[in-house]
């Protein structure tokens, strides 16, 4: 009797019971979570170069079975992020334009600019660029074109790293110590390239020095026979959201005026900072980057 009892106690089994459902639960989150960003990952394959994608490329992007793989287009079909085409074929769809209409209508970085970018443009005679930090990358969010501007400039939607161009450099001083370690490591070769050192010590000398200017400028970095100059752009909290400047094609440069310009872009920063600064603070944004801290406070 004893032996039986033995044998047939649950005690083990109720034990276990009690752990699955937490154990179950935090796999099903995972795998939503995993899912989800699968499924939006999909609208990272649609690009300049493959604006259309067969369905097959999106199935085997996602990598489950067809029936889950074609659940999530319809999904993202359905939400009018992607749009079907001819032959099976997909394409980006109308509700991507809708979100950047809201966006140019609502988002207090673009709306500021537009009182600054003009009369930047009628200035210095060049194209004026307004660039935001979005994931340790700068993104152009608005471009005032010039007559007879280069074709290559820089434009709404493009994205460059962090060290390439005036655009980007001027950003980087005024990022946290923390993050440009970690940068640092990361990008050590491109860095270097970039002529803004070789070491830790000699990156921190260069950002020093690009703090004290307040400008960068830049001859050809990023597109051949392209010079920019950017100064930074601060929202109300003292942070670095991105930049704002101006480019145009070297061969028509009048190096004569280049201080001129380099102080009117400057005074464009820093009218636009004020801008942010008088805008609601419900609605200015944070650094579109992770890790950002107060940079004018941050003097390391």
């Amino acid at each position: 009797m004893a032996t039986r009892t033995t044998k047939t106690s649950t005690a083990p089994k109720a034990t276990v019971s009690k752990a699955a459902p937490s154990a179950v639960k935090r796999k099903s989150e995972g795998d939503t979570q995993s899912s989800f960003e699968r499924m939006l990952g999909l609208l990272d394959l649609f690009t300049p170069g493959m604006s259309v994608r067969p369905a097959i490329d999106l199935v085997n992007y996602l990598g489950t079975s067809r029936s889950t793989s074609y659940r999530y287009i319809k999904a993202l079909h359905a939400a009018g992020l992607i749009e079907a085409v001819s032959n099976g074929r997909y394409v980006l769809g109308p509700r991507i334009v809708e979100f950047d209409r809201q966006i140019r209508m609502s988002d207090p970085l673009y709306k500021s600019s537009a009182k600054v970018l003009q009369p930047l443009v009628a200035l210095t005679g060049n194209s004026a660029l307004l660039c935001a930090l979005y994931s340790d990358t700068v993104m152009c969010i608005r471009e005032e074109l010039a007559e007879g501007s280069p074709p290559v400039l820089f434009s709404r939607g493009q994205r460059r790293p962090l060290f390439a161009g005036a655009a980007s450099k001027v950003i980087l001083p005024y990022l946290p110590p923390h993050r440009l370690r970690s940068i640092f490591q990361q990008h050590q070769r491109s860095i270097a390239l970039a002529g803004l050192g070789t070491d830790w010590t000699s990156f921190r000398v260069s950002l020093a020095a690009i703090r004290r200017d307040g400008f960068v400028v830049s001859q050809g970095e990023f597109n051949p026979g392209v010079f920019g100059i950017s100064a930074p752009v601060f929202n109300a909290d003292g942070l670095v959201v991105g930049s704002i400047g101006v480019a145009g094609a070297q061969d028509r440069l009048d190096r004569k005026r280049m201080p001129g310009f380099c102080e009117a872009v400057v005074a464009a920063g820093k009218q636009l900072s004020e801008a942010l600064v008088n805008e609601d603070t419900d609605l200015v944004s944070p650094p579109r980057a992770f890790g950002s801290v107060s940079a004018r406070n941050n003097t390391r």
